[in-house]
């Protein structure tokens, strides 16, 4: 199955907001085994989400639209595409019924704008909205298949699954994708590739291989379609042949943060972190984490010498003498950090971000990394580059992967 995924919205294309939907969609969609070959934003005007229309169905099976479905005079995607499928919109009871269930409550902030949220194209299915007014739509025309949903994240994150992916297994029977990923740490994308390209060179027709880089690591992506499926779990065999002598990690679908999220809910433990140069972007990455309150117990910005001395009570001394990019001070942040939360373990980064700050004994990308638990602490220093993005970015991600595996070891 070929899926084209289409965003509408002016505020995407302004830059105002972030589309996140594509993303989700198609993440959904690859585990099913079907091939998501555009995705592309269009404004809230008639003649463009046409074309997009178009364009879409001439290439794929199935195309899934997210936004448009407000009740305000601005979304146009309803009108838009019951004139698209030859209809019109019509009062739609199982709808009104969804819309009176959820105001039960409260019926008075029914208000008119809510009701005609019941008003939908006769040609559709509608999809029960548990989170928001917007009912999600189902059309079907010639053999394909076009979904409508609300361009809110969290009611297309609720719909997608629940409503969407079970239709979809019904109508396509023969969805032919599979892939698997492994995760490269610590090597440009450039030298991978150059270390690879005799696996590449060898790779059958309807196998292709994928780098997703990021900082810290590159992702790898192994793809066979149609046919080629049932070569693919020896190809892969052949890729981590080929990556022998890296650190890598067969990569199950989950993020860095989530793994970490899945081996402390597992493990029954918590952490806490105290951080320098990355500023508060470890806590972010395990805190994007759903649940992460129930392993998360906080974290310490000590940018400045005096609150890693006064809060997370590092040695004065040892500030002096080895500085605040230094093993010492890495170590003392971590049991520090754990011991003001009463964590279990303890994560720390200290070190020169960039772009500015760098001597050359500790160049811009030197960073100390700390990890503390029941059994101790270690400390770690790497250098990174010479970007400050790209330390923060690498250096928060290497501190999961060393909390990662100091709980693999306990």
């Amino acid at each position: 199955m070929k899926a084209v995924i289409i965003t509408i919205g002016d505020e995407i294309l302004l830059g105002q907001i972030l589309d996140t939907n594509s993303r989700f969609m198609a993440r959904k969609l690859a585990a099913l085994g079907a091939e998501t070959v555009q995705m592309r934003s269009v404004a809230d005007q008639k003649d463009a989400i046409w074309h997009a229309l178009d364009d879409a169905f001439a290439v794929a099976d199935a195309v899934f639209v997210t936004g448009g479905l407000g009740p305000t005079k601005d979304d146009l995607t309803k009108n838009v595409l019951a004139e698209y499928f030859g209809t019109e919109l019509a009062f739609n009871p199982q709808a009104y019924a969804w819309l009176e269930e959820m105001f039960a409550a409260n019926p008075k902030r029914m208000n008119a704008y809510n009701q005609s949220q019941a008003l939908l194209p006769r040609a559709c299915t509608p999809l029960h909205n548990l989170k928001g007014t917007a009912s999600g739509m189902w059309f079907e025309k010639e053999g394909k298949v076009l979904v409508s949903l609300p361009g809110v994240p969290f009611e297309t994150e609720s719909l997608f699954p629940r409503e969407v992916v079970p239709r979809l297994k019904e109508k396509f029977h023969d969805l032919l994708l599979r892939y698997q990923m492994v995760t490269v740490y610590d090597i440009a994308e450039s030298d991978l590739a150059m270390k690879l390209a005799d696996f590449e060179a060898q790779l059958p027709a309807g196998v292709g291989l994928a780098y997703l880089p990021s900082a810290g690591f590159v992702r790898l992506r192994l793809t066979a379609k149609g046919r080629a499926v049932d070569q693919l779990d020896g190809q892969f065999q052949k890729l981590l042949q080929a990556l022998k002598g890296l650190s890598f990690e067969q990569a199950s679908r989950e993020t860095t943060p989530e793994l970490l999220a899945r081996r402390l809910r597992e493990s029954g433990v918590s952490v806490a972190c105290a951080e320098s140069c990355t500023g508060g972007n470890i806590a972010h990455l395990i805190t994007s984490v759903p649940g992460a309150s129930a392993y998360f117990k906080g974290g310490v910005v000590a940018y400045a010498n005096e609150v890693k001395e006064n809060v997370l009570g590092v040695r004065r001394e040892d500030l002096e003498k080895y500085g605040a990019v230094s093993e010492a001070v890495a170590l003392q942040m971590a049991q520090g950090v754990r011991h003001i939360t009463g964590a279990q373990w303890g994560v720390s980064t200290t070190g020169v971000a960039g772009p500015d700050g760098g001597t050359p004994e500790k160049p811009v990308g030197t960073v100390w990394i700390g990890v503390a638990g029941p059994n101790g602490a270690e400390a770690r220093k790497f250098v990174f580059s010479h970007t400050r993005e790209r330390n923060i970015g690498r250096a928060s991600l290497k501190a999961l992967q060393l909390l990662l595996d100091a709980i693999a070891r306990r």
